[in-house]
C-alpha cells in the first residue's frame, strides 16, 4: 500500500503533467486521488509547479477538509461525490482542454463517430447540464452525467474523467481531447456518420481486455 505521502506527490506529478501538457491552462482544473475513507485534491488557487506534497488536502468521505490546512480545489464537491457513487474512480482529473471546452459549450456531447468513443465505457461521451462552478448542483449533474461512463463534458465549463488513479484519469483525458479535436474537425466536413448500437456494443466489450496480459487458454 502507498504511504499517504507518496499519494499527495502522486497528485501533484499528475497536476504538473496536465498543466504543462496544455490539457488545462495556468491553474486551472484539479485533480485528486482516493485515500483511506476520502480523498486527496489539488488545493484551489495555487500553481502547480510551486505545490509540495503539504499543500495537497486530505477530504474525508462527509467533505470535511482540514481547518488547519489548504483550502481544497472550489470543485471538490463532484470528486468527493463520484468518489462516493462509483466504487471504479481511484482517481479524478477536471480541466479545461481545448476541443473538449468548445464542445461543451455548445452543449454537444461526442457521439459514436468513431470506435475509440468507447474508450469512455459506453457509446459516446455525454454533457452534464450547466451550474455554476463549486456547487452542489454542478456535481449532482455530473454524477448523474457519468451513469454508465467514465468520462463527461461539462457545458460551458470543461471536461472531468475518471480511472482507478490519478494517472489513468489523466490518461483518458488526452483520449477524450484528441477525440474531441477529431470530431471538432469532423463537423467541418458535414455531419459525420455513425457507428451502430451493435458496433458499438462489440467495441466495449472488445475493451473489457484491451491492454491486458493475455490469459491461458484465450485471445492473443
Amino acid at each position: 500500500m502507498k504511504s499517504e505521502n507518496h499519494i499527495r506527490q502522486m497528485v501533484i506529478e499528475t497536476a504538473c503533467a496536465m498543466s504543462n501538457s496544455g490539457l488545462s491552462p495556468g491553474r486551472s482544473g484539479n485533480v485528486s486521488q482516493r485515500h483511506e475513507d476520502g480523498f486527496l485534491i489539488t488545493p484551489s488557487g495555487m500553481a502547480y509547479s510551486e505545490l509540495q506534497p503539504a499543500d495537497i488536502v486530505f477530504v474525508d468521505e462527509q467533505g470535511r477538509a482540514d481547518e488547519n490546512g489548504r483550502e481544497p480545489s472550489s470543485e471538490w464537491r463532484f470528486h468527493h461525490d463520484i468518489y462516493r457513487q462509483y466504487e471504479a474512480a481511484g482517481g479524478i482529473v477536471h480541466c479545461h482542454s481545448r476541443f473538449a471546452t468548445v464542445l461543451a459549450c455548445c452543449n454537444r456531447e461526442i457521439p459514436s463517430f468513431h470506435y475509440m468513443v468507447a474508450v469512455a465505457g459506453g457509446k459516446k461521451i455525454p454533457v452534464a447540464p450547466y451550474a455554476l462552478f463549486g456547487t452542489q448542483s454542478l456535481s449532482d449533474h455530473v454524477v448523474a452525467a457519468l451513469e454508465g461512463y467514465r468520462a463527461c463534458l461539462m457545458q460551458h465549463h470543461g471536461l472531468v474523467t475518471y480511472g482507478d488513479r490519478a494517472s489513468a484519469a489523466l490518461e483518458l483525458a488526452h483520449e477524450v481531447e484528441q477525440l474531441a479535436a477529431q470530431y471538432v474537425s469532423v463537423l467541418q466536413l458535414g455531419s459525420p456518420a455513425l457507428l451502430s448500437d451493435r458496433q458499438m456494443e462489440e467495441v466495449i466489450e472488445r475493451f473489457k481486455t484491451y491492454g491486458k496480459s493475455a490469459q491461458k487458454g484465450g485471445q492473443g
